[in-house]
């Protein structure tokens, strides 16, 4: 399994079209795959770090759905079978920070993608995750929100049963 590395801060460039062709052109030159994040939606280290894992997975098993990686990353960290859906979980003009996945050696280049603060996958909105996940309150009644990461992941991990 290739390293996975985060870098979570401020997105230093702020146009989304810009910073998709940024970060091809960094994909392209180093060979590393990097997945942008809206850092909102991103519950944990953890959270990123499984979607990339089991995106990885689907790729190397020939079950993935989107042919580019990223978008793979970006679609399991969604919890999203359909890439339309997955794409509200990258970054957009309201993006404050960003969460970079990115899988292999962590190119140079990437330090000018994001300013890093050092929170980390911490900034998470629980109303915004609780809808783009379809977390009821009931579901946080039961479990407490402490356990809102769990049901994250427990998101990413349905998405391969819903084939």
């Amino acid at each position: 399994m290739q390293e996975i590395h985060l870098l979570c801060g401020r997105p230093l460039i702020k146009d989304r079209m810009h910073l998709i062709s940024a970060i091809r052109e960094i994909q392209s030159a180093s060979g590393s795959v990097i997945a942008a994040l809206d850092a909102r939606l991103v519950v944990s280290d953890r959270h990123a770090a499984f979607a990339a894992k089991k995106a990885l997975l689907a790729l190397a098993e020939g079950r993935n759905v989107a042919k580019d990686p990223s978008l793979e990353i970006l679609r399991y960290a969604s919890g999203q079978r359909q890439i339309e859906k997955a794409l509200l979980m990258g970054p957009s003009q309201a993006t404050e920070r960003m969460v970079l996945v990115v899988v292999g050696d962590l190119p140079g280049e990437a330090s000018s993608l994001v300013d890093e603060d050092g929170l980390g996958c911490t900034t998470w909105k629980k109303d915004l995750v609780m809808e783009a996940f379809g977390i009821s309150d009931d579901e946080i009644e039961a479990v407490g929100l402490d356990r809102l990461p769990d049901l994250v992941i427990e998101r990413v991990a349905l998405v391969d049963a819903y084939r």
